[in-house]
């Protein structure tokens, strides 16, 4: 499951884009995106997803609910 970006509490300050090991956060519209392909919650990498971990708004950054 991939993570994703709540829009309405994105203050768009970048410091997810450079942590992410498998570059699948990007600018788009003015907002940051996850994207879900490339996503794999920094397992191999980090013990946590680093976009949540130095995301500055507590719950930006978010498993992305299925179903």
């Amino acid at each position: 499951m991939a993570y994703k970006i709540i829009a309405s509490q994105c203050t768009v300050c970048g410091a997810c884009e450079f942590e992410c090991p498998n570059a699948a956060i990007s600018l788009k519209n003015d907002i940051y995106v996850i994207s879900a392909s490339q996503c794999t919650q920094c397992e191999g990498h980090f013990d946590a997803p680093q976009c949540a971990v130095v995301c500055p708004v507590p719950d930006t950054c978010v498993p992305e609910k299925v179903g």
